[in-house]
């Protein structure tokens, strides 16, 4: 095996992906009150949210452990990647650091490298899927790492979720600014900052009208959109992320347009309705 690529489960699979042995989801933990919750394949998502929504304490999760990531790498393919969740959000990152700083005690001779997303769910799909096309291309480990990095720097992400409660519950949105949002049915249209934070790019009364303003947002942030590939994950939403896939088709040209279920982890921040487009 030429090349293994773990991912954290707060990145969606694409379907080929699943029972791939090239391909592998390194899973966080979800605490809904007491309960806690593995988000491997056996995660599911309606009973989830019914959970969040029973429960009147915050959903929060826990990063896998560098033992965790340390069992992922142990196998037999010359080149090893980790994407994890952007560091500014999760201890995952620092966690498959310090796995692969682990094997490598024992291990000098294999070649691991950690990618920081900076961003989130389909955006760590898209960061797979560039890695996967630089190995199938035949780049060296090197040339792979330095090709894939280049790329992260260019990615943005962006996301409208119709419930806040969650991102101010986390602290990422003010109680106030939640609130008087709710109040108003005002959605803001969210992004990530080169960082890996997330930050207001806009808002927009009403869902539609916000995914508008999205969809203008990555147009004017994607110049070179036709040799992208622009991914949408939706949670719970399918004709939601249908209308966001034609409006994008109809206003822009891409390489391709991939649209996903979410996982765990970015079901739990994007919410039921919640939309998020990487590219």
């Amino acid at each position: 095996m030429r090349y293994k690529i773990a991912i954290d489960s707060c990145g969606e699979l694409l379907d080929e992906w699943k029972n791939d042995e090239r391909f592998e989801t390194v899973p966080l933990t979800l605490m809904v009150g007491a309960e806690q919750i593995i988000d491997d394949e056996t995660f599911n998502q309606k009973e989830f949210l019914k959970k969040v929504a029973d429960c009147p304490e915050c959903p929060k999760s826990a990063c896998p452990s560098p033992e965790r990531y340390m069992k992922a790498y142990d196998c037999e393919a010359e080149h090893i990647y980790a994407v994890t969740l952007s560091s500014e959000l999760s201890g995952s990152y620092n966690s498959a650091l310090l796995g692969r700083n682990l094997l490598l005690e024992d291990h000098p001779e294999k070649k691991i490298h950690v990618f920081n997303s900076c961003s989130a769910s389909v955006g760590q799909t898209l960061i797979a899927m560039k890695i996967q096309e630089c190995e199938e291309a035949g780049m060296s480990f090197e040339e792979v790492v330095a090709t894939v990095e280049h790329y992260i720097k260019g990615q943005h992400t962006f996301f409208v979720l119709e419930n806040l409660d969650t991102l101010r519950k986390n602290g990422r949105l003010s109680k106030v600014k939640a609130l008087v949002a709710s109040a108003l049915k005002i959605k803001p249209v969210m992004g990530s900052t080169d960082e890996g934070n997330i930050c207001q790019l806009d808002q927009a009364r009403g869902m539609n009208r916000a995914m508008i303003k999205m969809v203008e947002q990555i147009i004017e942030k994607t110049p070179d959109s036709e040799e992208k590939v622009l991914a949408i994950s939706h949670c719970n939403c399918p004709a939601r992320a249908q209308v966001l896939k034609e409006a994008f088709q109809e206003r822009m040209k891409t390489g391709r347009i991939i649209v996903l279920d979410t996982a765990g982890v970015s079901s739990m921040y994007a919410n039921d309705g919640g939309v998020i487009v990487a590219v």
